[in-house]
């Protein structure tokens, strides 16, 4: 009999009940911000860290770049100084070198303006 009695217990308890998270406004809000928080962080992050990088390797990258200079003459474009600089190095390199070395917009020069030669192109002369 006693086994009888354990299942009418067991059948007249009531059903477990789910219980919904409601969250209002503000807990949305806290709930959100705490979600991105690590984004957040790990971006910060990476902009701060990236401007060192960047303004290091300018500093390193300046120190062992050596350089002669050269006047533009009237007319003059980076291709006639190319051949003219460095007859034996491919006209492209050289351009592509002197424009990222004096930081120029494109290849445009103008006359008497001072241009940087690596030298890894003048030496040979």
């Amino acid at each position: 009999m006693s086994t009888i009695a354990i299942a009418d217990i067991q059948r007249t308890a009531a059903p477990a009940t789910r219980v919904r998270l409601r969250l209002t406004r503000r807990g949305r809000i806290v709930f959100t911000t705490l979600a991105a928080l690590p984004l957040l962080i790990v971006v910060a992050f990476f902009v701060l860290n990236g401007g060192q990088a960047s303004a290091g390797d300018a500093a390193a990258g300046g120190a062992r770049t050596q350089f002669d200079t050269v006047t533009i003459q009237p007319g003059e474009t980076l291709w006639q100084l190319a051949e003219d600089t460095a007859p034996n190095a491919d006209p492209r390199d050289f351009v592509q070198d002197v424009i990222s070395l004096n930081a120029l917009d494109g290849s445009g020069l103008q006359a008497g303006e001072q241009i940087a030669i690596p030298t890894k192109y003048t030496s040979g002369q």
